[in-house]
């Protein structure tokens, strides 16, 4: 983070003259979301990999609101890295859309899954499509996610009004359970859908509304930096295969972070999945490098640029800062 530039310089400086380590001690502050999502627990293994494998980086999870969160909380110099999505992580580094005239400067670490958005509903509310939710209750994503951003964004496209409803995670599957609102949006985990959905499901009958083909190709041409893709049949108890929209979810670190933090931070993460498999399933089998050369948006650290370079991954000329 910014606040610690001058210390960490003067401590680099010492060690060079004493010819110390190359990679600086320091403490790290991770960015993730709410404690009550799947993604969180990934971020909990995050720091263990860290400060296992990474010499002379230690690191700490933060409970925060997720990408928009994380990229102001980034661009404040309270945390140093946070987790992102690819579409909105592009939009604050190009200074777009909610970001406008207002950019944050990354980088890419890594991405370490493909987030389907999924838009879970009471069975018995009546709804079958997407277009029937119009003036209905339901929650778009926590507060300040990319989920919430995208998701008004996907139906303000798709011209689908509803009456949208803001809380915690946790607030809204309360919510949900009492027949308070509807449903809510949430970013499943690869091809399952998320444990506060499951946990809806387990007392509540829930059903996943997926697009049509008509809007299928209505977000392709007017949304290009979201994907649509289908999600097999099995996704939670009773859902049938539907078609949403998704974006990869990654790690970006603030540009003042040393090379050599973010080039060991890097290299422990791609080279210890299996820890990160054991608390996100989706990442089983998974080659974390090839995700993040297809799925970033946005330059790599010169750190992360220098381990996926050694490690022979062909990284394409628009992740090389100019």
């Amino acid at each position: 983070m910014k606040r610690f530039s001058t210390a960490a310089a003067a401590a680099c400086s010492l060690m060079i003259l004493a010819g110390g380590v190359a990679a600086q001690d320091r403490e790290l502050l991770i960015g993730s979301t709410s404690s009550s999502s799947s993604h969180y627990g990934y971020f909990v293994a995050v720091t263990q990999v860290i400060n296992e494998h990474a010499p002379g980086v230690s690191a700490s999870v933060v409970e925060t609101g997720a990408t928009v969160d994380n990229l102001r909380r980034l661009s404040r110099g309270q945390i140093d890295l946070g987790l992102v999505t690819t579409n909105i992580g592009y939009h604050a580094y190009a200074g777009t859309n909610e970001f406008e005239g207002q950019p944050v400067d990354t980088r890419f670490l890594w991405v370490y899954t493909v987030a389907p958005q999924n838009v879970v509903v009471r069975s018995d509310a009546g709804v079958s499509e997407l277009a029937a939710l119009e003036g209905i209750r339901l929650n778009p994503g926590i507060r300040g996610s990319a989920t919430e951003a995208t998701t008004e964004a996907v139906f303000r496209t798709l011209g689908i009004e509803l009456d949208y409803v803001r809380g915690s995670t946790s607030d809204i599957v309360a919510a949900v359970k009492d027949d308070r609102v509807a449903g809510y949006v949430k970013s499943g985990v690869g091809n399952k859908l998320d444990g506060s959905s499951l946990d809806i499901a387990t007392f509540t009958d829930i059903q996943v509304i997926g697009l049509t083909e008509a809007q299928k190709g209505k977000l392709q041409e007017a949304m290009p930096d979201i994907s649509v893709i289908g999600v097999p049949e099995g996704a939670g108890p009773g859902i049938a295969a539907y078609d949403t929209w998704a974006f990869g979810v990654g790690v970006v670190a603030d540009p003042d972070l040393s090379e050599e933090a973010a080039y060991e931070i890097t290299k422990a993460i791609n080279e210890n999945v299996g820890p990160q498999a054991s608390a996100f399933g989706s990442l089983k089998g998974q080659d974390i490098g090839e995700m993040t050369m297809s799925l970033a948006t946005v330059p790599l650290h010169p750190g992360a640029l220098r381990y996926y370079r050694e490690a022979g991954y062909d990284v394409p000329g628009g992740l090389v800062a100019q």
